[in-house]
Order: C-alpha cells, then structure tokens, then sequence
C-alpha cells in the first residue's frame, strides 16, 4: 500500500497490469444523522472537486503530451493527478455511503481514513497513449451504466442505510465495485495506468496472496446476491439512457411539429 496514494517508484515485482486498488474498511455502524444529511454536509467538497476537476483536466493533456514524449508521466503531474482521483474516491465513497468518515479537505492521504487507493507509476505504451481517449469509450460506457443504474435507486439505498444504520454486505460489495470500477476508468483515462479497467463483478480471493495487506475491498470477493446488484446497475442504466433518448427525441419530434 502507498504512503497516501502515489508511491515513489515502481516496487519489484509489479506487472504492467496491476490495476489501481480500492481500499475500503466497512464500518460496522454508521451515524443515522450523517447519513440523512450526507449529501448536504458534502457540498463543500463537491465545490472543491470542481475547481480540482478542472485543474486535472488541463493536467492530462499536458500530461498527455508529456506521456507521448517521454513514455510516462513526469512526477509532479503524476502526483497530482493521484492526489484528485484519491480526493474524488474518498468524497465517493461517503457520498455513496460506504463509509461513515467525513473526508478531511486535504489532497495528502490521511494514515487513519477508512478509504484508500493504491496507484503505481510504470512505463506507458506510447500507441497507448495517443489513442487513450477512443480505448477508454468501452469502459466509460459500462461505468456510466453502473454508476446511473446506482444513482436511478439511490433514494431507496439511502433509505435502507438510513433504517438499518448500516448498508447490508450485498449492497457494500454492489457499491464498492461500482465506485472502483469508477477509479480504474479514471486513472485509466488520466494516465495514471496503463491496465484496462476490469473487476467490476468483483475479484477470485486469491488475486490477493497470503501476507499482503487485505481490506473489505481487497480482494472484493462477491456474493451471488452482490453481482445481481451490479447487473440490476447496469439494466437500470440501460433503461434509464433509453427511455432518457425515447423522451427526446419525442420533445424534438413534437418542437419540429409545432414550428411547421
């Protein structure tokens, strides 16, 4: 695990396909004031994810050009990038209410927050890279679905958390893939990885070995019910975007009608 989320270099051993990590410690409880409040008492991190999210939007094309040049990413803007996608999992993962820990307003990874990511800088195929924006369609596609899909019963899911005082083991699992499959699309798409995003119906208990570090998220063994969730995302997303296209298309059919 890194010392907050970008570790110095690369460790022995490491694959070019080793996919960003989700490190989530499911809480046992959650307060039930925080969580009927939770997306108010977020905003504040929602107005600094926009200024952050503009700053690393002008920070992978430079990086980009830089990746293009040099077969990787120069330190400083790997770093940074890091730093927002560790920022925007961690306001996620309260937002999604995985985890009951207010994110502190800090790019540095704090030693005791319940949310972490693993990132690992590596060479980078130069074809790659160029083409970065057409690869990554497929998986921005299906992490839209999901995380639509997630959104479309997010009432419901906040009711049941609310009730409960916590988020039933299937709900987490459903949850915790979809946000990490968010991550990896991410880090994918800003350079931080060369690995295509993978994992979003979970991972085999023995893509972790024995002896290294291990969390509720790592690895992310699925139940059947868990994966059901995940597929139930994904048709509601689908269904959403459709009936989303039916409906416009209906308005501009009728606006046309109107202006003839």
């Amino acid at each position: 695990m890194t010392d907050a989320q970008w570790s110095p270099g690369p460790r022995a051993g490491d694959a070019d396909e080793f996919r960003p990590v989700l490190d989530v410690v499911e809480p046992v409880r959650q307060r039930r004031l925080t969580v009927l409040f939770r997306l108010l008492l977020l905003i504040p991190h929602f107005i600094v994810l926009f200024f952050l999210e503009i700053g690393a939007f002008f920070t992978v094309v430079l990086g980009w050009f830089a990746a293009l040049a040099l077969g990787r990413l120069p330190g400083p803007v790997y770093r940074f990038l890091a730093q927002v996608l560790a920022y925007r999992t961690r306001v996620g993962a309260s937002a999604m209410l995985l985890v009951d820990r207010y994110p502190p307003f800090s790019l540095s990874q704090p030693p005791d927050h319940p949310v972490r990511i693993d990132v690992r800088p590596t060479r980078l195929n130069r074809l790659a890279v160029f083409f970065r924006l057409i690869l990554v369609i497929p998986a921005a596609i299906v992490q839209g679905l999901a995380t639509s899909g997630w959104s479309v019963l997010a009432v419901l899911w906040w009711l049941i958390t609310l009730i409960l005082g916590r988020m039933p083991r299937p709900l987490f699992e459903a949850t915790a893939a979809t946000l990490r499959y968010e991550m990896r699309v991410s880090a994918y798409f800003s350079l931080l990885s060369p690995a295509y995003p993978k994992g979003l119906f979970g991972d085999d208990d023995l893509s972790v070995p024995r002896g290294q570090p291990r969390s509720a998220t790592r690895p992310l063994v699925m139940s059947t019910a868990g994966k059901a969730l995940v597929v139930l995302f994904l048709v509601l997303g689908l269904v959403g975007g459709a009936t989303t296209s039916v409906t416009r298309s209906a308005s501009d059919g009728d606006d046309y009608g109107m202006r003839a």
